[in-house]
């Protein structure tokens, strides 16, 4: 019988990082061992990047002299200590390593970086690295098992040349014309949402990536864009124009398929209801002391309420108006109706703390606390945040290892 071709090995993986053995927690996360090599600036990829410090992984963030990320003088809000909040909202548990890659040395540097690297992950134009030896090509040809994540705007092809801001994603890939009141003006998200949603595709991607490698020892390159991913992310409306070629336009708070599912007015506030199924609906009217809505023709189903969207709002508009939104929540909460008051940001935390969840974490004194990480693992549970490096904190004893043989171990946090 013929044999099966013999493949060849995977090529020798260069020395790792050793486990983490102390710093804020000493349990070893999913990515003990990793080295992130971060060369990307603003959001989206130093997001990605602390993200994959969260589960472990040791982060080099690699700056401008002087300068520093672009979201350093994002201000205000600023820390006591000067430190834009911005800036750290997205770099936690990283080290800092400042290079100018326009000097030889430091391009040097920043190309053995490369080379020890599992990961890197930048966000230049494409085409821009290349003169330094850091573009995709390069860094493969000397670390073949690197995964190399590359965070655009719009592409690498016809868009290479567009300079991609999360706010003008929004606009021109459809996310502002369907935010806002029906009539009104086209409105942003009160977030860089776009940028959010591509860390996360990065991060999905990336770890693929380093999937592929376990089995085969070979990195490979990870694009992610923002059109793409605020496409993808806009799911229900993306497909509803597929399927019917009509342009969806702003809705305010209701949902173009389902009803009720919208803030509803209240004495003295709104309460967000999203009466997902028949079964809401009906547990919803029960407990609003009007079960007969139920029966209605005009609200029988959901399409039915969704046809006669107007009546149904105004019918329970006037029945909840005999209360607030705090009386109201907890007793249709326990009726099995999903609900909520539209709550500031200070009184979402709050409500985290109060379930607990955790929501935020120290990193140090006279340091902004961290957003805890959304992640829960049971095995290799997420790593306690170190405070976002000041600009080259780390540069020195980083300079010296990347000097160094290449089998040595990256140095020790001081």
């Amino acid at each position: 019988m013929p044999q099966p071709p013999q493949q060849s090995p995977p090529p020798s993986p260069l020395p790792r990082p050793a486990p983490r053995t102390a710093g804020p927690s000493a349990t070893a996360g999913a990515l003990d061992g990793i080295l992130v090599a971060d060369f990307s600036r603003v959001l989206a990829g130093p997001l990605t990047a602390a993200t994959l410090a969260d589960l472990g992984a040791e982060v080099i963030k690699v700056e401008r002299p002087g300068a520093g990320d672009d979201t350093r003088a994002w201000g205000p809000p600023f820390a006591p200590d000067g430190t834009a909040a911005y800036f750290d909202a997205a770099n936690r548990s990283k080290r800092g390593l400042a290079l100018d890659l326009g000097e030889a040395d430091d391009a040097a540097a920043a190309r053995e970086l490369a080379r020890r690297a599992d990961v890197l992950i930048e966000n230049f134009r494409p085409g821009a690295l290349t003169k330094y030896g850091l573009d995709q090509a390069a860094t493969r040809a000397a670390n073949p098992g690197l995964v190399h994540c590359s965070i655009t705007g719009f592409g690498s092809g016809d868009g290479a040349g567009l300079a991609g801001y999360d706010f003008v994603v929004q606009a021109v890939g459809g996310l502002m014309s369907i935010t806002g009141e029906t009539g009104g003006p086209p409105l942003k998200a009160g977030v860089a949402l776009v940028d959010v949603l591509t860390a996360k595709d990065a991060t999905t991607g990336i770890l693929a990536a380093l999937r592929h490698r376990d089995r085969t020892g070979r990195g490979q390159l990870v694009e992610v864009n923002l059109l793409s991913s605020l496409l993808g992310s806009l799911v229900n409306q993306t497909s509803g124009h597929l399927a019917t070629g009509r342009d969806p336009g702003p809705m305010g708070n209701r949902h173009p398929s389902i009803a009720p599912y919208e803030t509803l007015a209240c004495r003295g506030g709104l309460l967000a209801v999203a009466a997902g199924n028949d079964g809401q609906f009906r547990a919803l009217v029960r407990a609003l002391g009007a079960p007969q809505l139920a029966e209605d023709a005009r609200f029988l189903r959901n399409q039915d309420r969704v046809q006669h969207r107007t009546d149904l709002i105004t019918s329970l508009e006037d029945l909840l108006a005999s209360d607030t939104p705090q009386g109201w929540a907890p007793r249709l909460a326990e009726a099995g109706v999903p609900c909520g008051p539209v709550n500031t940001l200070s009184e979402a935390l709050e409500l985290a703390d109060r379930l607990g969840l955790d929501p935020v974490t120290p990193v140090g004194e006279g340091r902004i606390p961290q957003v805890s990480s959304p992640l829960r693992l049971s095995e290799t549970p997420v790593t306690a945040p170190y405070a976002p490096p000041r600009l080259d904190e780390h540069g020195a004893p980083l300079r010296t290892w990347l000097s160094g043989p290449p089998d040595s171990p990256l140095p020790p946090r001081v």
